[in-house]
């Protein structure tokens, strides 16, 4: 689509300027989603999550599939699944998800933010889901064949998908049929999900692959790099980080031309970036990105030379323990989200077991405001133990909820539009689910809820929210990513 005029969101506030510079999609008319983030936040309170759940890697055979969640606290199925849709095979791993259209295509009236893309990790295979026939019940509408993608594109284990103002959808793949690192790259579908081909040029793939995010007006998107799919996909090995099996670098491409034309090093403070973002406001030249392994939130910019640099922005410290593999336990940043209006950054540590919530003003200088915590490896009654620096020794209180214990560590975590509710769930993936906490495939995955203060900052968990994957009709399964039929602040990009 050619250059529009776009309403700048700049301070907090839609300026009353227009730009032209926008390299694709635009604003004249209505679709999708919402102009600004600012008007996201004002938008209709939230009733329902589409959460993807798997049985793949547990001991029942049954296909992973989507639960849809009550989530209307004036509903008599409130925090109940009222719908599940299983998908046809076995063996998939759903994993994360992504709209076909988002607010990247808000002002284009032919737009309709009808289908979510579910890409299988494992399998390759990606689903084409309808939610709007009956947003309650969704139905399958399409299944891209793995064979076909391996066919004309070379890659396989599609994680993160985003929609393209043009109307493609761009599907990150991180690795190649041998699941070898190599063979990743970026997947093209077009608006019927037919397979394009690749996007980045060639030559031009990243050593590794995971997430990604872009920010056309800076004519730029960065990704992340997990690891090879041989490594990972067997569980956590950290000799396989010595190895060179899992990615420390950011890769910043051009947008939309997908030339790779800068790679960030990230060192030793930068191991395994997973999730990545960045600011809202499509002006902004700033994001960030959680480093797993070394539990450090690391900020990239733009420098007056067009080119990026990086810096650890915070970090969470490692624990000295007692009754665990390595004498030293990482908090594992797993999962992170930035709140519409670019003031708050919330994180999950999934092996500690807590949340985190940090103001982000100042993005060079984020300042802890709020923690919880719902799980992890150091609870009270755990075999597992924490040394302080006086050499004590420590354990951290869990709560329950509705009478439940608490299970396994926070993970994927979904803000409210209006910033005031996060949701959480406490699936990874199952081969690391297995590996780090076994209970999950025997007891299933839980959603909680906590409320949040938006205005000085603050988390508190909900006592009224608790969603049981134990109860499944087919047994305990693993809940993972969660999305609103409306959109939300980790799908929706802004140009």
């Amino acid at each position: 689509m050619a250059s529009v005029d776009v309403a700048v969101f700049e301070h907090g506030e839609v300026d009353k300027k227009v730009q032209n510079d926008v390299v694709s999609g635009c604003c004249h008319g209505k679709g999708p989603g919402y102009a600004t983030p600012l008007e996201a936040m004002a938008g209709p309170r939230e009733s329902l999550l589409y959460v993807t759940c798997v049985y793949t890697g547990t001991t029942i055979q049954k296909p992973d599939y989507l639960a849809t969640v009550d989530v209307d606290p004036n509903s008599p199925t409130f925090s109940k699944v009222i719908h599940r849709l299983p998908v046809p095979y076995l063996g998939d791993e759903l994993h994360h998800s992504g709209w076909n259209s988002c607010s990247s295509c808000h002002g284009v009236p032919s737009a309709d933010r009808r289908f979510l893309v579910l890409p299988s990790l494992i399998s390759g295979r990606i689903y084409i889901v309808d939610t709007k026939k009956n947003p309650k019940a969704p139905s399958l509408h399409k299944a891209v064949d793995p064979e076909e993608i391996l066919a004309k594109t070379g890659l396989a284990y599609p994680h993160t998908a985003h929609c393209l103002g043009s109307g493609d959808i761009l599907i990150s793949c991180l690795g190649g049929s041998d699941g070898k690192a190599e063979g990743n790259g970026f997947l093209l579908l077009d608006s019927e999900f037919n397979v394009k081909g690749r996007w980045e040029k060639p030559g031009h793939s990243p050593s590794f692959g995971y997430d990604f995010w872009y920010q056309p007006r800076h004519n730029t998107m960065i990704s992340s790099s997990w690891g090879a799919p041989l490594a990972f996909s067997k569980g956590f090995n950290p000799q396989h980080v010595a190895e060179g099996l899992y990615g420390r670098h950011l890769y910043v491409y051009s947008w939309p031309s997908g030339e790779l034309k800068q790679t960030l090093d990230l060192g030793n403070t930068g191991l395994i970036p997973l999730e990545i973002r960045f600011l809202h406001d499509p002006s902004k030249d700033t994001g960030f990105v959680g480093c797993a392994l070394s539990s450090n939130m690391v900020r990239f910019f733009k420098n007056p030379d067009e080119s990026w640099s990086h810096e650890v922005a915070a970090s969470v410290k490692p624990l000295k323990v007692q009754n665990w593999v390595l004498p030293e336990m990482p908090g594992l940043i797993t999962d992170f989200l930035i709140s519409l209006d670019d003031r708050f950054i919330y994180f999950s540590n999934w092996l500690h077991g807590d949340i985190r919530q940090y103001n982000i003003e100042d993005p060079k200088n984020p300042v802890l405001t709020g923690q919880v915590w719902v799980g992890g490896l150091i609870r009270k009654g755990s075999p597992v133990v924490a040394e302080a620096e006086d050499g004590s020794t420590f354990q951290v209180d869990v709560p329950e909820v509705q009478g439940q214990k608490l299970r396994g560590g926070p993970q994927m975590i979904q803000l409210s539009l209006d910033g005031k509710r996060l949701y959480v769930t406490n699936s990874l993936f199952s081969a690391w689910d297995n590996q780090f906490y076994p209970e999950l495939a025997e007891q299933g995955s839980h959603m909680l809820q906590i409320d949040v203060d938006s205005e000085k900052g603050g988390l508190a968990l909900n006592p009224n929210f608790f969603v049981d994957f134990g109860l499944e009709p087919d047994g305990p399964s693993l809940a993972h990513e969660m999305r609103y039929p409306g959109g939300d602040c980790t799908s929706d990009i802004w140009i």
